[in-house]
């Protein structure tokens, strides 16, 4: 029995499924709270605010300190009340909320308030590459800051958010904008912009086949209009069917055919996209001169240039003018119309960003674990890294991707 006993004993102790096994430990994520300031915008009609005080909220919950610089939220319809409720300290001097370590604009920074930053601060802005010198550059390089172009950043799909959201925006609004002016109310054509039962429908000519297109297109096509895209990419003009989902005339930027069809137009969109910093096709006056009396411009891309050579800038306030009776619409920040949207779309945008930044440790972190996030970077630790702008200005430059090797 004791033999028996200890035999059993024995197979007990050597069978493997009894050993003690490790067991695996949660690895604590390196959170780090973010110190994160919104400066009330300056620029010229910029309404927009890079997060809602839902958005801040969400943030504060968090862990993050956020200041919001006192009427910062008021051109979106937010009050200083519903962002110290959502756990913002609201500070009263632009000095103070560039004591943040993260400073996110809407507008770059002016000269006067790059003179706020400080070394090591990150700024999050737009770059706005129409509007770039080379002092701009190198007096935001003598601060020593890092400097990311939310209109650069891309997402995991290699998309760009930000661009996208306001080139959505942008589409839509454009189509109410051509409405507007088309009416007699504002001296227009008196026109309907669509078209009702036995009344030839209204005539859309867009250049440009990207996200602003496909929007200007879906609220015209909604409208009744007759709607007639060009573009170079022939892959683009496939796309933008397909989403349209509905019979749409495309065209390359055939000179004879698309300059016949702005003669004839109620509205031209100008919303083709810089290629290397120049736009592709650019409408001449002769053509313009042409037009219908009374026709409506809309130059989307005025900002780079602009599609049309009678294109001038204009503002929110005085919006539209007149050249050979041709109304002309060029306003460069055209989601600033509609502010507390756009403030919406951003703040969808920034927020989770903010979270990642926080997940892995802060800005610098972040570089280092997903690419995607690099294509925003412009300035590194008071470095250039961005090759476009080094050739253009013929400055030196160091690509962020070698900096990240050398520290790895």
């Amino acid at each position: 029995m004791t033999d028996k006993f200890a035999v059993a004993l024995e197979k007990l102790a050597t069978n493997p499924a009894l050993y003690p096994k490790e067991s695996m430990l949660a690895i604590e994520e390196r959170r780090r709270s973010l110190f994160i300031g919104i400066p009330k915008e300056s620029s010229f009609q910029e309404n927009r605010i890079g997060l809602t005080p839902d958005a801040v909220k969400q943030l504060s919950e968090q862990g993050h300190r956020i200041w919001v610089e006192t009427g910062a939220g008021s051109p979106s319809k937010y009050s200083d009340h519903e962002y110290s409720e959502a756990g913002a300290k609201i500070v009263y001097s632009t000095l103070e909320v560039y004591e943040a370590n993260i400073i996110l604009k809407i507008a770059p920074p002016t000269y006067d308030e790059i003179e706020y930053l400080r070394p090591g601060q990150t700024l999050i802005s737009a770059l706005q590459f129409g509007n770039l010198t080379a002092d701009y550059i190198n007096a935001l390089l003598a601060k020593k800051i890092n400097a990311i172009s939310f209109e650069l950043i891309r997402d995991k799909s290699d998309a760009k958010p930000v661009v996208r959201a306001m080139s959505e925006i942008a589409g839509s609004t454009v189509m109410l904008v051509a409405a507007e002016y088309l009416s007699s109310s504002n001296d227009g054509k008196g026109v309907i912009l669509g078209g009702i039962t036995g009344v030839p429908p209204s005539k859309v000519v867009i250049l440009g086949a990207g996200t602003v297109a496909e929007h200007a297109a879906r609220a015209a096509f909604g409208l009744g209009a007759e709607v007639k895209v060009f573009d170079n990419h022939i892959y683009k003009l496939r796309r933008l069917k397909q989403n349209v989902g509905t019979q749409l005339f495309t065209s390359t930027l055939d000179k004879a055919v698309l300059y016949n069809e702005i003669k004839q137009a109620d509205v031209v969109i100008g919303a083709l996209v810089a290629e290397e910093g120049r736009i592709t096709c650019m409408v001449e006056e002769s053509v313009i001169s042409q037009m219908n009396p009374g026709s409506v411009i809309i130059d989307v891309c005025i900002d780079q240039g602009g599609c049309f050579e009678t294109s001038e800038l204009t503002s929110h306030s005085r919006p539209i003018y007149r050249k050979y009776d041709v109304i002309h619409y060029c306003v460069p920040n055209i989601p600033s119309r509609v502010p507390r949207t756009a403030s919406q779309a951003l703040s969808n945008i920034f927020t989770p960003i903010f979270t990642e930044f926080s997940k892995y440790g802060g800005i610098n972190e972040v570089l280092f674990t997903y690419e995607h996030y690099r294509s925003g970077v412009y300035i590194y630790k008071g470095s250039l890294t961005n090759g476009h702008i080094a050739k253009r200005f013929g400055m030196r430059y160091k690509e962020l991707g070698l900096m990240i090797a050398v520290r790895n």
